[in-house]
């Protein structure tokens, strides 16, 4: 079995890392992968080149294979809910993409000219508000994947924003997410679309109504229709709140939340960075579709990705992962992540109901560098755990100012170089002994400046920031979460944790409210209630 080898090669003596690269001077030939303009360097893993066969047996006992193939066919892998999960074909592009025989390109297509149209009469000066001035500012309402990944691509993408428009996000239930944004904006000039699926979501409808309220006060309630528009399956309730059915853009039950960037979600980024630049994002993610589809798993990155993380998290004990961003534009890249990953994989069930008898979904954590270096990179480097690492750079900055960027790499590099290297005690007296520290104080101190080192990382290098290698980019996570998955056995395209919350919340709002008694709860949740309401 590939699981039983994986876990007896794991447990033969494992060299440092620092010793590897001694013992393998072609290590980084043999350990990192190219495709198009990107490299992928993992050679400052905990892996061997005996380890890697065995993360491929791995990938072919699982029958990855044949997972992506039912992907691409439209089967129903999301077996829980009964639906496919085609985010693919949001991005596919010309050709048809067949699913429960009928080819969905054609509605793809529509939303995207639909959507296409819309940017350009804002961006134009078409669309006017109420009071016949122009649109200056769009506030997405959303939660969720419905927030995250548009408002993550938004500010990725900054160096590509139109000139005309400022584009913000409301996720938050906290009336002062809402509050400090309508703070600096005027109704008679801002644009809301709110984004769910159902409209009937608790956190964004209570948003919505807030903002209608905001604006109504100011501009009366017929001008709603020329202030929301709304992305939404649910035309009745849409149509209740006073949007016109010409403004709302459809997407259907076969675009997950968390995959659903590429679909009529990402309005407000298409309003951020123009149209032109919104078919480059899509243009960019299919370019990582085909490579996912096409390349085996020596050659192909998110599987790649996907291997290191089982052979970190189930061979060696990792329960966590830093993914470190050395570009300030990525910022909000590990909290997308966060959602995509997590609430993806983090299941207690095999597809048949089983419970799962290995690790899955380690806790993701980061930030960009280098503010991350001035705040937990000390844990990383001498907190005792297995913390493995994956930094993403650029080779050109998006804002290229002078002097900025080669040092950002410089860290960047120097980062990843002294997790794996570590420095020795021996290292350490030297290195004071040539700075003439006396001998009593080098005794004191030698033993804090040590660095174990072997601490696992993986480099990821891009050409650029542009719309096209971002699509990519987000397409390559997307795909590894795919491939765990298949190697874990469970379907990560529901989130039933997710929804036991919301009826709670659902259950103690009348209690909170004083409309139903407390009685059947239990102490601890009573009792905050109470302290509340006193």
């Amino acid at each position: 079995m590939a699981w039983q080898a994986l876990a007896a090669h794991a447990r033969a003596p494992q060299p440092h890392l620092r010793e590897r690269f001694a013992a393998d001077p072609q290590r980084f030939q043999h350990l990192s992968v190219a495709w198009n303009d990107w490299l992928l360097d993992y050679s400052k893993q905990r892996v061997a080149r005996d380890t890697m066969p065995l993360l491929y047996a791995l990938w072919k006992a699982a029958d990855v294979s044949t997972w992506i193939a039912r992907m691409r066919d439209g089967d129903k892998i999301n077996h829980t809910e009964g639906r496919a999960a085609l985010h693919i074909a949001l991005r596919h592009g010309k050709g048809t993409f067949m699913h429960g025989g009928r080819d969905v390109m054609p509605g793809v297509r529509a939303v995207l000219d639909k959507m296409e149209r819309f940017v350009e009469s804002i961006h134009g000066c078409h669309w006017r508000g109420a009071t016949g001035e122009p649109i200056g500012d769009i506030v997405n309402i959303g939660i969720g994947g419905s927030d995250l990944g548009p408002r993550m691509a938004t500010q990725a993408l900054a160096a590509h924003r139109h000139p005309g428009v400022r584009v913000h996000y409301v996720a938050n239930l906290d009336g002062a997410d809402l509050a400090t944004v309508l703070a600096d904006l005027q109704p008679r000039t801002t644009l809301f679309v709110i984004a769910s699926t159902t409209f009937t979501t608790q956190e964004t409808m209570q948003n919505a109504q807030s903002a209608r309220d905001w604006l109504v006060a100011e501009l009366g309630a017929a001008a709603v229709a020329r202030h929301f528009v709304a992305v939404s399956t649910n035309l009745t309730e849409v149509a209740r709140f006073g949007i016109d059915a010409e403004n709302v853009f459809e997407f259907w039950d076969w675009v997950g939340g968390r995959f659903s960037l590429w679909s009529a979600i990402g309005l407000p980024l298409a309003l951020a960075i123009g149209f032109r630049n919104f078919r480059e994002l899509l243009a960019g993610a299919h370019a990582m579709d085909q490579h996912f589809f096409d390349s085996p798993p020596a050659e192909n990155l998110p599987g790649l990705l996907a291997l290191l993380e089982i052979w970190n998290v189930d061979f060696l004990g990792a329960e966590t992962r830093a993914l470190l961003p050395y570009s300030q534009s990525l910022a909000l890249l590990p909290r997308y992540l966060q959602q995509l990953e997590m609430e993806s994989n983090g299941k207690p069930v095999d597809r048949k109901g089983r419970p799962l008898q290995c690790a899955v979904a380690p806790v993701l954590w980061g930030e960009a560098g280098t503010n991350g270096q001035h705040a937990f990179y000390q844990l990383i480097h001498q907190g005792g755990r297995l913390l493995p690492c994956e930094f993403i750079a650029m080779r050109e900055a998006d804002f290229p100012l002078p002097g900025h960027h080669e040092k950002l790499l410089a860290n960047c590099f120097a980062q990843s170089e002294a997790l794996m290297r570590g420095k020795t005690i021996d290292e350490v007296r030297a290195e004071m002994q040539a700075a003439h520290i006396p001998e009593s104080v080098i005794a004191c101190l030698a033993p804090y400046k040590t660095f174990p080192g072997n601490q696992p990382s993986t480099t990821l290098l891009l050409p650029r920031l542009d719309p096209h290698n971002f699509g990519a980019l987000v397409a390559l996570y997307e795909h590894k979460v795919f491939v765990e998955s298949c190697i874990w056995n469970i379907n990560p395209f529901d989130q039933w944790g997710v929804e036991y919350g919301k009826q709670l919340a659902n259950r103690l709002l009348p209690i909170m409210a004083g409309k139903a008694s407390a009685a059947d709860l239990d102490g601890s949740t009573a009792g905050l209630i109470a302290y509340c309401k006193e």
